[in-house]
């Protein structure tokens, strides 16, 4: 009897894990409906405040750097002309990022901690970087996904 009550408790909790992992799964595993050339994502929800809500290109400068913006299930691109050595100075120079080091708004749309814990992830396609945009050298070509996490 002991051992049967053993195995159906560890069945038991081994379920309970597996369940708790799927309900934590985030919803950056969904990909963002990416807006199309001419069009603009509507003025709500977090997009509200952005500075840009359509596919654009800022910048003036002989590297080229590719930037996805994903919030709410939609996405733009910003392509980045810049001659700075890392990704954070160009950010920060056109104005997309509030702090070089460690920024909390991106394209205008805020991510706090603070208030509920959302932060923007940083990939290269799709590898989370070990790193912030402040160390990530660019030489040009490259393309970075943040994605709007909570």
């Amino acid at each position: 009897m002991k051992k049967t009550t053993k195995i159906i408790l560890a069945l038991l909790l081994s379920l309970i894990c597996v369940l708790s992992m799927v309900a934590c799964q985030k919803n950056e595993d969904k990909p963002a409906d990416p807006v199309k050339d001419g069009e603009e994502i509507e003025a709500e929800g977090l997009w509200a405040d952005a500075k840009y809500r359509a596919n654009t290109e800022v910048g003036k400068g002989s590297k080229t750097v590719k930037l996805t913006v994903e919030a709410e299930g939609k996405s733009l691109t910003i392509t980045l002309k810049t001659d700075k050595a890392t990704l954070g100075e160009a950010m920060y120079a056109e104005e997309l990022i509030n702090d070089p080091a460690f920024f909390n708004i991106l394209n205008g749309i805020e991510a706090s901690w603070d208030k509920d814990q959302a932060y923007w992830a940083f990939y290269e396609g799709e590898t989370l970087m070990p790193h912030g945009v402040n160390d990530e050298k660019i030489e040009g070509g490259e393309a970075y996904r943040f994605v709007y996490t909570k």
